[in-house]
């Protein structure tokens, strides 16, 4: 099977409706169930108003982590007293109320951007668990009812201008994290039951930190953990975190998250990288033998992270230019201005459509194609609030998350 057909295979399985009923899915961790930012929801608003807008919610502080949702819950983080204090929270995904606030942590905070601040990596759960990420602020493991299971604060002090970002995954038994710093970086494993090291690998320090999340793929062969950075994206074995490949980026930063797909993960390092697809199942240095493509870029800066659909390969940069490439070749089919705004969110996609927003709060839904094709634009009312979280699809709605307040939209 080629890759396109492989592709288009797998679109029309996240887009399948049985019987005339909405598969409507939970949404455990950054960029979804399987890290690649595809929902198989089908029926999802791509149209809203301010009468769409279900409840909103005030939160506590500020944050900018993503809603994750299990069941009736829906999982953030925030800040409060300028990184002195750091909590975890739950809403009740149908009224927006706050079931619970616990602190995970007080002390004085380590050094973040104005753009950044200490609450932006998003949660992960496995339903009965959920795991929060807050740098120096530890790693944190609470009941799906808020009573804490375990805190490790013992990671490090995450030196550096920038702040982390870095979100949790879950991989069986295992809670990874990416501890990337200026110095003593390393990719953390953990027992999801007591916090207590498995395996602790070290990565390559960052000059300015760390950013990016692991993602778990499954080559048919084996599984890996993929890990984009400022000067290799890394690949790992989650059962004792040995390196099993490492490609060279193109040009720094490491961020954004790597977009998998059919084989393949496709990369952008930030500030204005190029883009490139590596084969998955390598060994070694894999730079010179595995790089399928390579395109250079040339623009703005990129922060929010690619999404593959069918043949098509987007991207948009913080200015707002987004990019449509081949995903087999990494030719540009075109390149074009999404409505003004600068744009940090990770885009994600469903019912073969893709969803971007901006930090204004402006969602435009895109259909790929041969050209730009922007199917709605929607304004939320927000009064001025900085939207830098991706959006979440869950259960027929979409969570719309800004620095300050938590909104539920559906039809």
């Amino acid at each position: 099977m080629t890759h396109a057909s492989a592709r288009t295979a797998t679109l029309a399985l996240f887009t399948l409706c049985i019987g005339g009923y909405v598969i409507a899915d939970d949404w455990p961790a950054w960029r979804g169930p399987d890290r690649s930012g595809h929902s198989r929801e089908t029926g999802l608003p791509t149209k809203w108003d301010a009468k769409s807008v279900l409840w909103r919610t005030p939160l506590p502080g500020e944050g900018q982590s993503s809603p994750v949702v299990f069941g009736d819950r829906i999982f953030l983080t925030a800040s409060l007293e300028k990184g002195k204090k750091r909590v975890v929270l739950c809403v009740d995904r149908h009224k927006g109320n706050i079931l619970w606030q616990e602190t995970a942590w007080t002390g004085a905070p380590e050094k973040s951007h104005s753009m950044n601040g200490w609450a932006s990596a998003t949660c992960a759960t496995d339903g009965e668990r959920v795991v929060a990420f807050f740098g120096k602020g530890g790693l944190h493991c609470y009941s799906a009812d808020g009573k804490k299971l375990w805190s490790r604060t013992d990671l490090g002090e995450f030196t550096g201008p920038w702040g982390t970002t870095a979100c949790p995954l879950f991989v069986g038994d295992l809670v990874v994290q990416n501890c990337d710093a200026t110095s003593n970086a390393y990719l953390l494993a953990v027992d999801k039951k007591s916090g207590k090291n498995v395996w602790k690998t070290p990565r390559p320090d960052l000059p300015k930190g760390g950013w990016s999340s692991p993602v778990l793929v499954d080559t048919g062969k084996r599984k890996e953990i993929v890990l984009n950075g400022e000067a290799f994206v890394i690949s790992y074995d989650p059962a004792d975190g040995k390196e099993l490949w490492r490609c060279k980026t193109f040009a720094g930063r490491g961020e954004p998250t790597v977009a998998p797909g059919d084989g393949l993960v496709y990369v952008i390092n930030g500030l204005v990288g190029d883009i490139y697809a590596v084969k998955l199942g390598g060994s070694g240095n894999v730079t010179s033998t595995h790089v399928q493509w390579h395109t250079p870029r040339k623009g703005g800066r990129d922060q929010p992270s690619p999404i593959v659909m069918g043949k098509f390969l987007l991207t948009a940069d913080m200015t707002g230019i987004a990019t449509c490439y081949d995903a087999d070749n990494g030719k540009v089919i075109w390149k074009d201005r999404l409505p003004d705004g600068q744009y940090t969110a990770s885009p994600f996609a469903a019912g073969g459509l893709v969803y971007f927003i901006n930090e204004a709060g402006k969602t435009i839904v895109v259909e790929p194609g041969p050209k730009l094709k922007v199917v709605a634009t929607n304004v939320l009312n927000t009064k001025g609030e900085i939207f830098r979280a991706s959006l979440t699809p869950a259960h027929g709605r979409i969570y719309a998350r800004s620095q300050t307040h938590l909104y539920c939209i559906g039809k």
